[in-house]
């Protein structure tokens, strides 16, 4: 029988874990952990899967091979609904929002998961870390601009009341300032909630900057890790993924 982590155990651990698509191996032997509290980011090129290490995750694609545990639970073979009650939740790439229903119907949404008991409460919070989504909240999603549906993303997930938010390419498309608030959001909310943070990231520069941990991933492999400020700080790190993130943050 499963037993949930202490506090001194990864709240998600992966182990070994291998994902095809067809006959093509995406993930090669992952080993990747985050502790209670953390923000872990990964970096890497595109198509070198980021994205799919958080779509296995979620148990679409399911791993061929190796272990996901959350909280102790092996949810390895967990289907995607199961996966979602355990209090773990997605922003996904491209921010997929419900684009004909209102910012309220998103976060309904967001919140069905677990029931509408804190569905008030909730909303509140939501409305002092992206004051943005209250002043949009009867227009449809899909009138939003591109920062405000990232908000609204985020804002949908963090409905279900997570203990594990799984981040993936929040600033793909977005200007630096509206990215910057969005990465300001998130260290806030870890700050003041403890909320622990899985993030996917190809800006690396801020990635970097946000996290506590961080590994690269080459062509479904990690091929380094180490403290955000380790990895901003390697020669390597600088010279692949650094220098258009350095002149953006300027």
């Amino acid at each position: 029988m499963s037993t949930p982590a202490s506090p001194f155990s990864p709240l998600l651990a992966i182990r070994g874990v291998t994902t095809m698509y067809g006959n093509i191996t995406a993930l090669r032997s992952v080993d990747l952990h985050v502790d209670p509290g953390e923000i872990v980011t990964l970096i890497g090129a595109n198509g070198a899967g980021k994205s799919t290490l958080m779509m296995t995750i979620f148990g679409n694609p399911r791993a061929a091979e190796g272990q996901i545990v959350f909280d102790g639970h092996d949810i390895t073979h967990r289907p995607t609904h199961e996966i979602a009650r355990l209090s773990i939740a997605q922003s996904p790439e491209g921010r997929r929002i419900f684009s004909r229903m209102t910012v309220l119907e998103n976060l309904q949404m967001g919140a069905a998961v677990i029931g509408n008991a804190h569905f008030e409460e909730d909303l509140e919070r939501i409305f002092m870390l992206f004051p943005r989504i209250k002043e949009r909240i009867a227009q449809r999603g899909g009138t939003l601009s591109g920062g405000e549906q990232q908000m609204l993303a985020i804002a949908r997930a963090l409905m279900s009341r997570p203990r594990l938010l799984l981040l993936d390419e929040p600033s793909l498309g977005l200007a630096p300032l509206v990215a910057r608030h969005i990465f300001d959001a998130v260290a806030d909310l870890n700050r003041r909630t403890g909320l622990t943070v899985l993030l996917v990231e190809q800006n690396a520069f801020h990635a970097l900057r946000l996290a506590h941990r961080g590994y690269v991933m080459v062509n479904g492999e990690i091929t380094m890790s180490g403290t955000g400020r380790e990895l901003l700080d390697r020669p390597e790190i600088k010279a692949a993924y650094l220098e258009g993130g350095r002149r953006e943050a300027s």
